[in-house]
Parts: structure tokens; sequence; C-alpha cells
């Protein structure tokens, strides 16, 4: 991109030693500023994370709707399965009926040491007892762990916030079946950036850590709001339909809309301009004008304002020097 090279002025003292600390007087140079363009950029989350169900079945409860906060591990839905109570109920049979093989096991056990102390029954009787006591409890100890297995899995039906957030999108309502792995709904996180999309003959001159002006929030009191400041945390290396991408980190977007967008102005480059103090600048009549040091005024032609400068598109010339009105 061509720098069109423009007149700046810049605050000066005069050449006189005497006029050192004259506040009011400056003189015209050359000065290079910042080319800055405004563009929109829309709030997004840095990271969007997916509450899914672990196990199949249909949606008892739902403990959220859209624009609610969440926090990590907080339940926001519980998912049903009928067939885990009924298998839970089965396994419960089967180990009361598993103790009772266990008691009488053990009682033969016993039975039979008292047998073999008097001789009655010989040592190979008493090790098959003992067997059939360790097969048992074997048995029983497995079918517990299977009714575990089972009670975990009808807690995994209940659906947990992956991280802090703000819920986006809510996929399912009560009543609605679901399979395992399906989404619930989606969180973004707290982390809120901007991110603009720019022309790409400006890529060049985009690069991590430059800084942004963020403008008034589209939707609300936007003139109560102070301007903010913001640097590129991300430049994309694609560029993707004649645009590069570029991610913003601003503080205080918290309570902003996802997808909200909000005028930036960003560096696209250098020029020479020429720049005035704002109170130097009287308009009249409906012109600005300047006043010189020789008594004479000018009429000039005003560019954008920044840092309490304006900057002086036409009417000025290197080496005048201008006076406060």
């Amino acid at each position: 991109m061509r720098i069109e090279a423009v007149l700046v002025l810049s605050i000066l003292s005069l050449a006189s030693p005497a006029r050192a600390a004259e506040p009011d007087t400056v003189a015209v140079r050359l000065e290079r500023i910042a080319d800055r363009k405004a563009v929109f950029a829309t709030v997004e989350s840095v990271d969007l994370a997916l509450a899914r169900a672990r196990i199949g079945g249909t949606v008892a409860s739902l403990a959220i709707d859209e624009g609610a906060h969440v926090k990590a591990g907080q339940q926001i839905a519980v998912v049903g399965d009928p067939k885990l109570q009924l298998e839970q109920a089965a396994m419960d049979q089967r180990i009361r009926s598993l103790e009772a093989q266990v008691a009488q096991a053990r009682t033969e056990m016993e039975r039979g040491r008292e047998l073999r102390r008097s001789g009655t029954i010989p040592q190979a009787r008493l090790d098959d007892l003992r067997t059939a006591l360790e097969v048992a409890e074997r048995q029983l100890g497995a079918m517990r762990s299977d009714r575990q297995v089972t009670v975990e899995r009808m807690s995994e039906g209940a659906v947990l916030a992956p991280a802090d957030g703000r819920v986006l999108e809510v996929k399912v309502t009560e009543g609605s079946v679901v399979l395992p792995g399906e989404t619930i709904a989606s969180i973004a996180t707290q982390s809120f950036i901007l991110r603009m999309q720019l022309p790409e003959r400006h890529a060049r001159f985009l690069k991590i850590g430059d800084t942004v002006l963020v403008g008034p929030r589209s939707l609300g009191d936007g003139a109560a709001e102070p301007g903010r400041r913001g640097t590129v945390r991300q430049v994309y290396p694609r560029i993707e339909r004649g645009r590069v991408i570029a991610d913003v980190s601003v503080d205080g977007l918290g309570d902003y809309f996802v997808g909200e967008r909000v005028a930036v102005t960003v560096s696209t480059g250098e020029r020479e301009t020429i720049v005035l103090p704002a109170d130097f600048v009287q308009r009249r009549f409906g012109v600005d004008m300047v006043r010189l040091k020789d008594g004479g005024e000018v009429v000039v032609q005003p560019g954008q304002v920044f840092d309490g400068r304006v900057e002086i598109l036409s009417g000025l010339m290197p080496g005048d020097v201008v006076v406060r009105p």
C-alpha cells in the first residue's frame, strides 16, 4: 500500500529561547502518524464447550435455558434409562441369592472341620467344601461389582457443565430421547475476544501486540462508555475470501452478547499529516479556522480527532506558526 504524504503539524517552541515556554504558540512540521481504519469486530468465545449425554435415554429434567450462567461441574440435565433400574433390581435379587449360598457353604465348611477332627470324613472332602465356599464368595463379589457398574451408569445420567460460562444453545427439551454422546447444550466459556476481518491488503501491517481502539458498544448506552484499548492476540495465517482474521483481547467483554458487533479502529500503516491541538481550531460561521501568529486567520479542513489533537487536511503549510484563539 502506498503511504500518502500529507502535511503535519506538531507543537513546537519558537526558535527564540525567550519563547521556549510559550504554550499558546505552535509551529508546523511534518510528522508521521498511524493510518487507522475503522472495521467491525464480533464478540466471540475463545472456547466453545459442549455438554454431552454420557448414556442414552430420556431427558427427565432440564435445569438451564439459553443465557444462563453455569459453573464447571454443575448439573444441567438428567438423562434417565428405565432399563438400568430394572437391571439393578435384578442384580439385587441375585446378590441375595449368592449371599444365601455363601452362608450355606460357610456352615458346611464349619461342619466339615468338626467332622474332620473326629475322623469321620477324609481330607479330600474338607478340601471340596473349602473350594465350594471360595467359589460362592467369588461369585458374590463379582455380582456386587456388576451392580456397582450399573449404579455408576445410572449416575452418569447427570449431565454436567464442562466449564464455567454462558449457555448459548440448548438442543433438547424435557422428554427428548438422546443417544450416548449427543449434545445437550453448548456453553461459551467466560474468555471473550473480538474477532475482526480485514482486507488482505492490510495483512502485512497487522501483527501480534498491536494496539486497537475499541468503540462504544452498539447495544446499550454507548455514549456513557469510555473508550477502551485492546491488543491483537492472534493473527490467523490464512486468508479466507480475501480477508485476514485476527483476534483482539479486550477487558470487560463478559456482559456482551456472543456475536455482537463492535466498532474497532486498527493501524494499517503510517502516513504524514498535519495535526493540531483541538483547542487551536475554532469553528465560526460553519467553517473551521485557525489564527496565525501574524494576526491573520485561515480556513482549514479538519480530519480525524485522536488523543486531543485534530488532523489538518488542508489550509496550513510547514513553517506556519499558529496561536491559540
